[in-house]
């Protein structure tokens, strides 16, 4: 795979990292734009980089702690065509948990659950509990019997 220039790399970090404080401060749309500006500079084709995957996880995340729930789908979607996505419980919680806020039950479903077996029941512990309350509706109860 190719490497972004150290240049553009370090503008694309610098952008994210300002985006991440912003969410710090849950300043989440200032921190949507810091983020969408980095991917603006990623070259295309965007899914072909793999600084595209963590700064769409960052544009989704901060969709959806702002309550922007097609947003933050529309960002996660794109990033499970980047490289790393598939699998990584973080992106499957977040796109999860934005189609459970969309109606999207079936899908919200297969990502949370995708989470959940990445992860465990901990990349659940600091979520609303709806979440998870979903999962265990829809999948069998680990041979212990305890989730």
């Amino acid at each position: 795979m190719n490497e972004l220039p150290e240049t553009l790399h370090e503008q694309i970090k610098s952008l994210c990292s300002k985006g991440d404080a912003l969410v710090e401060e849950k300043e989440f749309r200032k921190a949507f734009e810091r983020f969408d500006q980095a991917y603006k500079l990623i070259p295309e084709p965007k899914q072909n980089w793999e600084v595209a995957t963590w700064v769409l996880a960052a544009l989704g995340d901060a969709a959806f702690l702002s309550g922007h729930f097609t947003s933050g789908q529309k960002a996660l979607s794109f990033a499970m065509h980047c490289p790393g996505a598939i699998g990584n419980p973080f992106l499957h919680l977040r796109l999860g948990q934005c189609e459970f806020e969309l109606g999207n039950t079936e899908c919200a479903v297969d990502e949370l659950a995708r989470a959940y077996m990445g992860a465990g029941k901990g990349i659940f512990e600091t979520e609303d509990a709806k979440y998870f309350s979903l999962v265990k509706t829809h999948l069998k109860p680990p041979a212990s019997g305890v989730w």
